[in-house]
């Protein structure tokens, strides 16, 4: 019994780790497709917002659930077009990654 017990917590244990987000993995996808509106370390690029003539939340100060970040990332928002190349596990990366932005 002792043994199954073990087994199944050592099988759960390797699937969460399996299925955590990677924040590193997440900076590469941002940088490639997020950092030139919301700058390399989560500040707004100013010049696109005033061309776009919206307000860019500044990830370093602004509190985003994962599903927001998602959501945002996937089905747009505001003015915001969908990213469509990041699904997946790309989407959970980054928004790792963004929450990691947050001082």
């Amino acid at each position: 019994m002792r043994t199954i017990l073990m087994t199944a917590a050592l099988a759960a244990f390797s699937t969460t780790a399996v299925c955590a987000a990677d924040a590193a993995a997440g900076k590469a996808v941002y940088d490639k497709s997020c950092k030139s509106c919301h700058g390399a370390d989560g500040t707004p690029n100013a010049g696109v917002a005033k061309m776009m003539k919206v307000e860019i939340k500044d990830f370093k100060t602004t509190d985003f659930s994962d599903a927001d970040i998602k959501t945002a990332v996937s089905a747009g928002k505001g003015k915001m077009k969908p990213v469509l190349t990041v699904t997946g596990a790309s989407l959970d990366n980054v928004a790792a990654y963004v929450k990691s932005l947050k001082k």
